[in-house]
């Protein structure tokens, strides 16, 4: 996001959103990931929203890219924009013989690709060593505008019990090194391997938080402050949360279900903090279970519910979030359309289901022609609302 995009969401707590996306790039023929960043990047050029903080970007890894949408105050726009860097990227992917894939970890094995240059991936290859060598995991990240930064740490408080739900409704990445995994959440096994990874910690002040944070740069295991390996955060850079905790979704609609039910919780918890009523400082072990379980079984499986600290079916907890959030959904108009959504991935399953439904039926190459398919076409099902048929290009 942009210097000019700050103002924005000072203006809009609670309602501007904006999502970074991160894809894989495959080899139109070999399926396996391919280091094109740099050339595909340089093809497709400015974002059409760049002035409100869309762009499109490199990462760790040189077969991975961004695509960052501008803020937005509408979940329709939110989905345009969405389509938008997709279907830019995937021009911008065939142009280099190459495809975007959206999804947690790469399908097929291969040797892991370059570090980006630059001195800031120098100098976290060289802090983590072998972990990064081959990181290639790829999230969906969601920026909701807040006032201030001591209201943004009191939000993420909030946040900390809905976290695993978040991650079990995202999960799309069962495969580990070319073979289908037990788990539906894979991408969050390599996370955790990072220092302070994970649920953040209850704060009750920004400057307890930023204490936190320096004493993991001062320890050593943090390149810098801007680097956090925590699922929600206070935006380093803008004021706004930013919810890490989602795998990379295999298409726009989940893309926007994500990022509704984000906005959904932190407008929640900015109604719940004016009337004075303060995060519940849920226990840190029984979120970081809760996490691990929602990795390990995505929708299909017990959850475990971190206020009472037992085990219920997944869909349940994910129906005490909607409840929860239910009256922002409505006053923000997104609530038709998240049902909607909702309702698809109920019919359809998770990223996760639909990835080991396809390797059962036709082997992993098949698996990598549906992701690269589903992230070109971004849909999921067609929700009733007009506002999401418009044409992204």
């Amino acid at each position: 996001m942009e210097a000019s995009d700050v103002e924005t969401h000072a203006r809009k707590p609670g309602v501007s959103i904006g999502v970074e996306e991160e894809f894989l790039l495959v080899d139109a023929e070999s399926r396996r990931c391919v280091p094109r960043a740099e050339q595909v990047l340089a093809v497709a050029g400015r974002h059409r929203w760049h002035e409100s903080g869309g762009g499109f970007h490199g990462e760790l890894s040189v077969a991975q890219v961004e695509a960052a949408t501008g803020a937005c105050g509408e979940l329709a726009d939110l989905w345009t924009q969405v389509r938008y860097g997709r279907a830019s990227l995937t021009k911008a992917a065939r142009a280099c013989g190459a495809r975007p894939v959206s999804a947690g970890t790469p399908v097929l094995d291969g040797p892991p690709p370059p570090i980006t240059r630059g001195e800031r991936f120098t100098a976290i290859a060289a802090l983590y060593g072998d972990i990064v060598a081959d990181y290639q995991a790829c999230g969906c990240h969601v920026h909701v505008g807040v006032p201030d930064r001591e209201t943004a740490v009191a939000v993420v408080n909030h946040l900390r019990p809905w976290l695993a739900t978040l991650l079990a409704l995202s999960v799309n990445s069962p495969f580990d090194h070319g073979r289908v995994s037990a788990y539906a959440g894979r991408r969050m096994t390599q996370i955790v391997r990072f220092p302070g990874a994970g649920v953040p910690p209850y704060a009750a002040s920004a400057a307890e938080y930023d204490e936190r944070v320096a004493a993991l740069v001062e320890a050593g295991v943090l390149v810098d402050e801007a680097m956090t390996f925590w699922l929600a955060r206070p935006s380093p850079r803008w004021p706004t949360v930013e919810v890490r905790v989602a795998d990379a979704a295999a298409t726009a609609d989940e893309t926007v279900l994500h990022a509704a039910l984000v906005r959904g919780l932190v407008r929640t918890a900015l109604t719940d903090l004016t009337a004075g009523r303060e995060a519940r400082d849920v226990d840190a072990q029984v979120c970081a279970a809760a996490l691990w379980n929602a990795a390990r079984h995505g929708m299909d499986g017990p959850g475990l519910d971190p206020f009472t600290r037992r085990a219920v079916p997944a869909w349940r907890l994910l129906d005490d979030l909607v409840a929860h959030v239910r009256p922002a959904l409505a006053d923000l108009g997104d609530l038709d359309a998240v049902l909607a959504l909702l309702e698809g991935v109920r019919r359809e399953g998770t990223g996760a289901d639909r990835q080991r439904r396809a390797a059962g039926r036709h082997g992993p190459r098949a698996v990598v022609d549906m992701l690269a398919d589903q992230t070109e076409s971004g849909v999921l099902i067609t929700p009733g609302a007009d506002v999401f048929t418009r044409d992204p290009r």
